[in-house]
C-alpha cells in the first residue's frame, strides 16, 4: 500500500491545510492509501503524524535566507526511510490542488518518477515525488551540507532540496503538463483561471497560494 506524504513545520503552514489535502487524497485517489504529515506539529492534524527529525533543517538556501530551505525532505532518501516512510510513498507540497483522478500519476511502476519544474524545464521541482524507499542512496550519502548546495547551484540549479535531487536524478522519468501536471503561474494565470481540459494536479509554487484566490475550482477542491 502507497504513503502520502506531506510535510509541515514553521508557521508558513497550518492543520487546516494538511486536512484539506487529506481530503483532497481520499476524493480523488481510490486505491488503498496511508496518508501522514511529517512533523513535529501534530496539534489539529485529523491523519498520522510522523515525527520530523529535522535534518539538516538549519541549512539556509544557497539564494540566501529569505528563500525557502527544505533539505529536511532529504530523510526520504535515508536508508530507514522504509520504516518510517513505508516502502513506496508519493510526496506532495501543501499547496497542491487535486482536481482529477490521480490514479494515472501514482500508480505507476517506476522506483522513482519526479516533478519537471515548469519554469526551468532542465531541473525537477519538489511539489511532487514518487519513491520506491532505499531506490535513489546516492541522493542521501553523497550530501555534504557544507559542499553539495554549492555544488548543484554552481550547475544552474535553483531552490534548496530540489537543486541537489536535480543534480543527482538528471534522468528520472517525470511528470509534467501532459500528464495534467499544472502551474499555477505557467498555466492557470494565463488562461483567466480556468483549468484546461485533462488538469489533474495543479502547483502554487511561489507566492501565491490556493487559499489565496477565489477560483471556484479551488474551494471546491479544499
Amino acid at each position: 500500500m502507497i504513503t502520502v506524504l506531506t510535510w509541515m513545520w514553521d508557521t508558513r503552514y497550518s492543520a487546516a491545510h494538511v486536512n484539506a489535502l487529506r481530503r483532497q487524497v481520499a476524493r480523488h485517489y481510490a486505491r488503498p492509501h496511508r496518508f501522514a504529515c511529517v512533523t513535529n506539529q501534530p496539534q489539529g492534524l485529523d491523519c498520522e503524524t510522523i515525527p520530523d527529525r529535522e535534518a539538516f533543517a538549519g541549512l539556509t538556501s544557497p539564494h540566501g535566507a529569505q528563500f525557502s530551505s527544505c533539505y529536511r525532505r532529504l530523510d526520504m532518501f535515508a536508508p530507514d526511510a522504509a520504516e518510517r516512510y513505508g516502502e513506496r510513498f508519493i510526496c506532495l507540497d501543501l499547496d497542491m490542488i487535486i482536481v482529477a483522478d490521480v490514479a494515472p500519476l501514482w500508480d505507476r511502476l517506476e522506483d522513482c518518477v519526479l516533478l519537471r519544474d515548469p519554469l526551468y524545464p532542465t531541473q525537477v521541482n519538489g511539489s511532487m515525488l514518487l519513491l520506491s524507499a532505499g531506490s535513489r542512496p546516492r541522493v542521501w550519502t553523497e550530501f555534504d551540507p557544507a559542499r553539495s548546495p554549492d555544488v548543484a547551484r554552481a550547475r544552474g540549479f535553483r531552490g534548496s532540496d530540489q537543486a541537489w535531487l536535480s543534480h543527482c536524478l538528471p534522468s528520472e522519468p517525470r511528470w509534467g503538463p501532459e500528464d495534467g501536471v499544472l502551474s499555477y503561474r505557467k498555466h492557470i494565470i494565463p488562461r483567466g483561471g480556468s483549468l484546461p481540459a485533462g488538469a489533474r494536479i495543479v502547483s502554487f509554487h511561489g507566492k501565491q497560494k490556493p487559499w489565496d484566490t477565489s477560483l471556484p475550482w479551488v474551494r471546491e477542491a479544499a
